[in-house]
């Protein structure tokens, strides 16, 4: 029985870079390595996907991290834990043991499965962000419910070199190796809620590290075009200190170690997993050297009887076109080209939005400049129920060329098909998890 592991965290979401989980599996000296992939739209894109092709529905960077991390996980015996499943484990496991033949590696993956569904709740369930049925947000396309560590334990049993998972909650992907390692048992809920403070810290990866907190001149950052991602020694009573790869860039301190404490944390008295009921509010957080902070304290009580389900919908068409005007009353301009196209879609698309790129598109509100913008890239964007109709908005812009105000330029038009998010809950005793093994 161990006394001490370390979890690094080498993915924060499905976009993220490559190069710091092979460093982290290189230099990293892991134990586990996690890479956290997956969020709300994430796995329900995964979904459609899925239903387009039932071979695929896994992460679509998958197969370029397990080809560029599998010979280094398999030399230094560091085990992976991964949500890159998404909505097809199965897929994702087999698709890693192809890999694993490619390479000439003998390898094991454990696929995790349980959390779809989509079979088990009914459109006149409530959302719990609108307390409306879940059938008035659009037609359902997926339901995902948050599993927790005991889905991910059995897998770990295992001892296969590889778990992929679909969806888990995030800290769970953490807490996990720690329970599994140092035999917690799952009534210990003070531990249980340390354990789930460090998995939310190490969660998003370079956001500890310096990533999402750079600001030059208030919160200044060295390296960041090579950020390090970071990693936790666990101690068996539930203390951790959190560092990176000495020579990555980026910095861990108290200032980036708080703000990830609180990131998307609504109660920090109750945070709610499947596995605790977490309080962050007694969690100590101390700088013990370069890059070093010491994580103590936090607590938690009996976690709760169900799982939060992700349910994803389709929303609506979404079209969108640009163009920019620059120099000499390039704003007067751009507003023109605004007026034009609101007086031309108005009674179609009451819903239109207009943005002023580089002046008020993020805020919708008018600052006073010491000079009107020198440049402008005016952004129009509308709702449709059809692919067809969408299309509408981007050549109107189009059409601006040469029907609207003098030298507008680079257009770009695009329809994209938005998925909407919902959740609601499930009786845990509904639903369950379960393993399976394959071999290289």
């Amino acid at each position: 029985m161990k006394e001490k592991i370390r979890i690094g965290c080498g993915a924060g979401f499905s976009g993220d870079r490559l190069e710091p989980a092979i460093i982290l599996a290189e230099k990293g000296e892991l134990d586990y390595l996690v890479l956290e992939c997956l969020a709300e739209r994430t796995i329900a894109l995964a979904q459609k996907r899925k239903l387009q092709n039932p071979d695929k529905g896994y992460d679509i960077l998958l197969e370029r991290r397990i080809l560029s991390l599998l010979p280094t996980l398999k030399k230094n015996k560091v085990r992976l834990i991964t949500n890159m499943g998404a909505a097809n484990p199965i897929a994702a496991a087999n698709k890693v043991i192809e890999i694993a033949k490619q390479l000439d590696l003998e390898i094991s993956v454990a696929a995790v499965t349980g959390d779809d569904v989509f079979d088990r709740i009914y459109p006149h369930q409530k959302a719990m962000e609108t307390n409306e049925a879940l059938s008035a947000s659009g037609k359902l396309i997926s339901a995902n419910a948050y599993l927790g560590i005991e889905a991910i334990l059995p897998a770990l049993q295992t001892n296969a070199d590889i778990i992929i998972t679909g969806r888990v909650a995030d800290p769970s992907l953490f807490l996990a190796p720690m329970v599994h390692e140092f035999s917690w048992s799952p009534k210990d809920h003070d531990l249980l809620g340390k354990g789930t403070v460090i998995g939310h810290l190490l969660e998003c990866a370079g956001q500890i590290t310096g990533g999402y907190f750079a600001d030059p001149g208030k919160k200044d950052v060295a390296g960041m075009d090579r950020l390090g991602h970071p990693f936790a020694d666990v101690l068996r009573d539930g203390s951790a200190t959190i560092s990176k790869v000495e020579g990555t860039g980026g910095l861990i301190n108290l200032q980036t170690a708080k703000e990830q404490l609180l990131y998307e944390v609504v109660d920090p008295y109750e945070y709610y997993t499947p596995d605790v009921i977490a309080n962050f509010t007694t969690v100590h957080l101390k700088e013990k050297g370069k890059d070093l902070v010491v994580v103590t304290g936090g607590s938690g009580k009996q976690r709760p009887s169900t799982y939060k389900v992700s349910v994803g919908y389709h929303a609506f068409y979404l079209g969108e076109g640009e163009i920019s005007y620059a120099g000499s009353n390039a704003m007067g301009r751009a507003k023109l080209a605004a007026s034009i196209i609101k007086d031309r879609l108005k009674n179609s698309f009451p819903g239109l939005q207009i943005d002023f790129v580089g002046s008020t598109s993020v805020h919708h509100t008018s600052f006073k400049h010491s000079a009107e913008p020198y440049e402008i890239r005016l952004r129009v964007a509308g709702k449709a129920d059809s692919f067809e109709k969408a299309t509408i908005f981007g050549e109107e812009v189009e059409a601006l060329y040469t029907n609207g105000p003098a030298a507008g330029g680079g257009v770009r038009k695009h329809v994209n098909e938005v998925i909407g998010i919902v959740s609601t809950l499930i009786e845990k005793e509904k639903v369950r998890s379960s393993v399976t093994l394959y071999h290289s």
